[in-house]
């Protein structure tokens, strides 16, 4: 992380859900020359398609009737600062198509606008899919993939980096001790052994 976060180079990390992507993405930021500048998050996810484009680009007045006249989307709000895209992979051809075109110039043009816009982002994506994969299947665009991936990093599963388990068993504990005003509590060399064994499908998020 020390070592990519003052360049301006893109990063792709990958990993499953709950290894902490989101995590990596963000300490990236706080190692960078843009750190004193804003760091704007879009879950690729959770949007759905026919408002991805408007999140990702903002709109202008009279796109959708009865709504505010303007949104500044993620880019714009990131000139300047991070824009983090969690699970780029779920992202449409045609919003890839849109995004691949700002990522050349960084410059596009709002939903309903004439006039395009400029901005000076550096870009984190993040996946929990095989995007050869994805490519293979035609779900997703090799020049994309290519623009996004200049630095990968992966995030190993909890399960290959059993060595943490603990750390974060203690670190969790203090914190539930803080939140419910509980005292110091200490976690058993046997509990320990026994989350050691676990799968932990589900990561850190479990």
């Amino acid at each position: 992380i020390r070592l990519m976060a003052p360049t301006n180079g893109r990063v792709l990390i990958y990993g499953e859900s709950g290894t902490g992507k989101e995590l990596i993405a963000r300490a990236i930021h706080a190692e960078s020359l843009r750190s004193d500048q804003i760091f704007v998050e879009l879950n690729c996810a959770a949007i759905p398609e026919a408002h991805i484009e408007a999140e990702l680009f903002g709109y202008r007045h009279g796109v959708r009737p009865g709504g505010p006249p303007e949104q500044r989307g993620t880019l714009e709000r990131a000139d300047g600062g991070t824009l983090f895209l969690d699970e780029v992979g779920d992202m449409s051809l045609r919003t890839q198509a849109k995004m691949l075109n700002a990522l050349d110039d960084q410059l596009f043009t709002p939903v309903g606008g004439t006039q395009p816009l400029r901005v000076d982002v550096r870009l984190i994506a993040s996946t929990n899919k095989d995007l050869e994969e994805e490519i293979a299947r035609g779900n997703f665009r090799e020049d994309l993939f290519y623009r996004l991936n200049v630095i990968p990093f992966y995030v190993p599963p909890l399960r290959q980096r059993k060595q943490d388990i603990a750390l974060l068993a203690r670190e969790f504990l203090a914190e539930f001790g803080r939140q419910y005003g509980r005292p110091r509590m200490e976690i058993g060399a046997e509990a320990l052994e026994a989350l050691a064994e676990y799968h932990w499908p589900g990561n850190v998020r479990e």
